[in-house]
């Protein structure tokens, strides 16, 4: 018999009697397949059948939310599965219709390397017998809901989202054996991360100096001691080595190629790995993807070889320090390297399932200079991604094969981050690494000052002949455009430092020469054969740079004792240059005062405000003004699809004299 789905699609669902009737015949067809606690799988807009609601809340969320598109067969609600439809389907009798959902996963997996064995010879897939044995074998004796595998797979998905520690998996494993002891599980987390290694979610653990000197890797990779500054590898008690060899550090490194080729493998990505050809904006003023940014219809024009095929792969890389125990007492920093796929369409390129995980850096300190010790593998197979590529099975044209090639296009950090990966050093006379040796910089009290931001207005704007900021009219022009010939050429010019953080070796601090400018050093990036080549290699945090600078400006604004800019040793400065006297610091009745500024915002004009930075302000019994900075957002979502968002603020009020802020 026909199910009338028809009414799935009608749009105007409040004013359709056909949408409500065709509802209550799917509500009284999915009726008999509820579980044992009357919940059954929600096909709604908003669900999409990943949570489980009472028949009541299904009628509510497909009314308000819209059925879900793609949903043509419902195999979740009673229908039966035909062809390969479905995963499993459930019947009034608690019967299951077989098709694992295992079974798909493995089959990509099996396909790359049956396509792999195609290029370089036959090969057996012994490998994947324990896999195939867990696919085929009941977790329990009359229950073919789940195989052993398919229950592995989400116990260990469980434990990530959960955070459960390794021990605790165990004793799970051994309270599940106690209470069932018929049914077929691995015996321990590690069998279980053994078999998870099978289907490509494993890694490699490369070992480290304990200076960050050098990998014990590839010709390195025997060796007992570090090939730059002699220590030893492992960890030594009262001077000798223990019984099991520990290492000093681990290194977890997560190759990029396979799983860069299991998004052409599978059917609902390899068409979005094609978006950026298809999907980039139609109008030149407008960019909604890096796709319609200059760099990158540059780098196409110098490599029109890899631009000519759609389907190979822009990157984009990311890292950043944090401390994993969440401690703030405890100085601990480890830096993951995160890789982005910009084929992808900016809706999904950044969303945290398709961020790459390539590299885990060990602490307890940050890399800092030596960051390149560290990227050594990936910068290895980035450039055998370049040069050679991977074979890859296209799923979207029969499953035939392609050569895959991929390119790195640039980083996004913040500053700090941006000096380990690029070479340039962060701070000095010359910290700008756009401004370059031109950098206009000068010493004030206790730091470090940058000037000359008018160079960058139009020439003719009328705040370059404004004499309010220094006493001088600003006749010069922006900063020049380093050419690749003249970065390459000041890089040449860098001498070569000893990596590691050792006393005697590379951590003895070395003087840069004239010459060097602020190089620190070549950084690694510079062997893959295109990276010169690229206009913009490094990008800023907008996060970082936003809040930072944010908080400053309100800060100043408001007269913030804590974020303000206008601190004592600004107005001192202002008198040693001899600017601004009106900001200058004077003495009254033996008390230091600072002149109000005309920036800053007086009681008067704060009591007329209504908002401030996030929009709220709040009055105080003594009349006192009272503003909230926003610190974080947060979301609790409840599996009934209820959720409360809460807001963390920080509050803080601002007074004045009339003369001025008194210096307490």
């Amino acid at each position: 018999m026909t199910i009338d789905k028809s009414w799935t699609t009608i749009k105007r669902r409040g004013s359709s009697h056909e949408f409500w009737n065709g509802l209550q015949h799917f509500l009284q067809m999915a009726k008999p397949f509820v579980n044992d606690r009357g919940f059954i799988k929600c096909p709604c807009r908003r669900c999409l059948n990943n949570a489980s609601h009472q028949l009541e809340d299904l009628e509510s969320h497909i009314f308000r939310n819209g059925f879900m598109f793609g949903y043509n067969q419902w195999i979740h609600h009673g229908e039966p599965a035909t062809g390969n439809a479905g995963t499993t389907v459930a019947g009034p009798s608690g019967g299951i219709h077989e098709r694992d959902e295992m079974f798909d996963v493995l089959d990509d997996i099996i396909s790359d390397d049956a396509d792999e064995d195609a290029v370089g010879g036959p090969s057996s897939n012994d490998q994947y017998d324990d896999l195939f044995a867990a696919l085929r074998s009941e977790l329990y004796p009359g229950v073919s809901s789940f195989s052993s595998l398919n229950f592995l797979v989400k116990l260990m998905h469980l434990k990530v989202l959960n955070k459960w520690t390794n021990k605790l998996f165990d004793e799970l494993l051994k309270l599940l054996k106690l209470a069932f002891p018929k049914i077929d599980l691995v015996e321990s987390h590690y069998e279980a991360k053994k078999l998870m290694t099978k289907m490509g979610l494993g890694y490699s653990s490369i070992h480290v100096c304990k200076n960050d000197c050098a990998l014990f890797w590839k010709e390195n990779s025997l060796k007992d001691t570090c090939p730059v500054c002699s220590e030893s590898r492992w960890k030594l008690q009262s001077g000798k080595r223990s019984g099991k060899n520990v290492p000093h550090k681990v290194l977890r490194y997560f190759p990029v190629g396979p799983r860069l080729k299991r998004l052409f493998a599978t059917s609902k990505t390899v068409k979005l790995m094609r978006w950026h050809s298809t999907g980039k904006s139609k109008d030149n003023d407008v960019m909604r993807h890096p796709v319609d940014g200059k760099s990158w219809q540059e780098f196409d024009k110098r490599h029109p070889q890899f631009a000519g095929d759609v389907r190979n792969v822009r990157l984009g890389l990311a890292a950043d320090g944090f401390n994993p125990f969440g401690n703030m007492s405890l100085s601990y920093s480890m830096w993951p390297v995160v890789l982005t796929t910009y084929n992808l369409p900016p809706w999904i390129c950044m969303k945290a399932e398709y961020l790459m995980l390539s590299l885990l850096i060990p602490g307890p300190q940050s890399p800092g200079k030596d960051m390149d010790v560290f990227l050594r593998p990936l910068i290895d197979e980035l450039k055998e991604l370049w040069v050679h590529g991977l074979d890859t099975r296209d799923a979207s044209s029969e499953n035939s094969v392609f050569r895959m090639r991929a390119a790195f296009l640039w980083t996004v950090n913040d500053f700090p981050a941006r000096s380990s990966l690029s070479g340039w050093s962060g701070q000095g006379y010359r910290a700008c690494p756009t401004c370059n040796e031109d950098t206009p910089s000068m010493r004030v009290i206790g730091k470090t000052a940058y000037f000359g931001h008018r160079r960058f207005l139009p020439t003719n704007h009328h705040w370059r002949s404004n004499l309010q900021f220094d006493g001088r009219t600003e006749r010069k022009r922006p900063p020049r455009r380093f050419s690749t010939t003249d970065i390459l050429e000041q890089l040449r010019r860098v001498k070569t430092g000893i990596p590691g953080k050792h006393p005697s070796y590379g951590g003895v601090k070395r003087k840069r020469g004239d010459d060097e400018l602020n190089w620190r050093k070549k950084s690694i990036f510079y062997e893959l054969p295109y990276w010169a080549t690229i206009d913009l290699k490094h990008n800023l945090d907008v996060m970082h740079i936003e809040k930072n600078v944010c908080d400053s400006l309100l800060g100043t604004l408001l007269a913030d004792p804590h974020k303000s800019k206008d601190t004592d040793n600004a107005r001192r400065d202002l008198a040693k240059l001899g600017i601004r006297h009106e900001l200058h610091l004077f003495e009254d009745s033996n008390k230091l005062m600072k002149p109000a500024a005309d920036y800053t915002f007086s009681d008067a004009n704060r009591r007329k405000l209504s908002t401030q930075n996030s929009g709220v302000s709040v009055s105080g019994t003594g009349h006192e003004m009272f503003y909230v900075q926003l610190q974080q957002i947060l979301e609790f979502s409840y599996l009934n699809g209820f959720s409360v968002v809460l807001f963390r603020c920080k509050w803080f009020k601002c007074c004045s004299t009339k003369k001025g802020n008194r210096i307490i």
